[in-house]
């Protein structure tokens, strides 16, 4: 609770600060970045949160573990960059190849892909700042139609222009910037690197760098099972096991099961006071760990969908009680799953009531919907 600013002690109005605090914000759906600063702040606003992410430019937007779109702060890129999203970049580079290669006529497609890619980085740092569509206009190649899946008849040719800016971003050079709409758009304006990092993204040797995101992951989610720092990040367990190799931890026992701590992490903390917390879907601190039980109990059904994904939750005391939901006209419709007494009911209803000014005007809906988000929405 006091880490994840989840405590009214621990909340925040400095919004970098926030992102620190749970290393990275998921980013797949825009608004969860912004709702996981509302839970977290006392009277930040979606303006704070553009501010930091497009004025300051402390914050950047990023594909990085498990091919997920984060928001992260600027000091932690180079280490994301080479821990994850190089070998991220090789990866979607092929792929991209091989549909290329199957969907068009187009020969020598990797020498062909990187003449793309350099003339549409050229344009960018050129203009500064562009659409998709602009660059696509610069750029003809960028149009190319390529039939992902040919003689099939769900395939749909597609031009390549998406391929390439991912692929630009997932090496570093490009990042998306601010949105053409409010703060749940995902169509992005492209900029080049240079305009967050003047130097580009540092270079770091990749075992010190997953050594570095190990370590801001156990601060904030450790004590916790390796297995749960290998599925957050996606490495292999042998990359796992070199990063916590340079650190310096202690085991220990989680209700019988063993788990890693930072060796200076050993000492108890007092107990914050009890708060209630409205998650939005993928928040970073329910999308933490693998192993949810300790904190979700039964309420899983009811809370994820097929694919894991959670959608809006209700924490009180450090572990998830409900689920709620914005309906059509603004209210904040909630549901406890469980008796936890009436200050619990009375805390849950002032963050609904909170959570709601701080939408406004604005309905968004999840990207992933879960069973109880559409029955509370129907």
């Amino acid at each position: 609770m006091r880490r994840h600013r989840l405590a009214p002690s621990g909340r925040t109005d400095d919004v970098t600060e926030i992102a620190r605090s749970l290393v990275v914000l998921h980013a797949t759906d825009p608004a969860t970045v912004f709702l996981s600063v509302a839970a977290r702040s006392v009277t930040a606003g979606p303006s704070d949160v553009e501010r930091a992410l497009y004025d300051d430019r402390t914050l950047l937007r990023m594909l990085a573990m498990r091919r997920t779109m984060f928001v992260a702060p600027v000091e932690l890129v180079p280490a994301l960059q080479a821990s994850t999203a190089n070998a991220l970049a090789a990866k979607q580079r092929r792929r991209y190849g091989t549909l290329i290669e199957r969907g068009s006529d187009i020969e020598n497609v990797a020498e062909w892909i990187r003449e793309v890619e350099d003339a549409t980085h050229r344009v960018l740092l050129e203009r500064g700042e562009a659409t998709g569509a602009q660059l696509s206009a610069a750029v003809p190649e960028l149009r190319t139609q390529v039939d992902p899946a040919p003689g099939k008849p769900y395939s749909r040719p597609t031009n390549v222009t998406t391929w390439v800016l991912v692929t630009l971003g997932c090496e570093g050079l490009i990042v998306r910037g601010r949105p053409n709409g409010g703060w749940t758009s995902s169509q992005y304006r492209w900029a080049p690197i240079e305009t967050w990092l003047p130097g580009g993204i540092e270079r770091v040797p990749a075992d010190e760098a997953r050594a570095e995101v190990a370590r801001r992951w156990l601060r904030a989610f450790g004590p916790a099972p390796a297995a749960d720092l290998k599925w957050w990040t996606g490495w292999t367990a042998g990359e796992v096991g070199k990063a916590l190799a340079r650190l310096d931890t202690a085991e220990v026992d989680l209700d019988g099961a063993p788990g890693i701590v930072l060796a200076d992490d050993l000492d108890p903390a007092p107990p914050p006071e009890p708060a209630a917390a409205l998650l939005p879907a993928l928040d970073p601190t329910p999308m933490g760990w693998q192993e949810r039980g300790w904190f979700l109990g039964d309420h899983g059904p009811l809370l994820f969908d097929r694919n894991g994904n959670i959608g809006p939750s209700i924490w009180w005391d450090g572990r998830i009680v409900g689920g709620w939901a914005q309906r059509k006209d603004g209210e904040i419709a909630v549901r406890l799953l469980e008796d936890a007494g009436a200050d619990a009911e009375a805390a849950v209803a002032r963050e609904a009531e909170r959570i709601a000014a701080w939408y406004g005007d604005v309905r968004p809906i999840p990207r992933f919907r879960t069973p109880l988000e559409k029955e509370l929405t129907a």
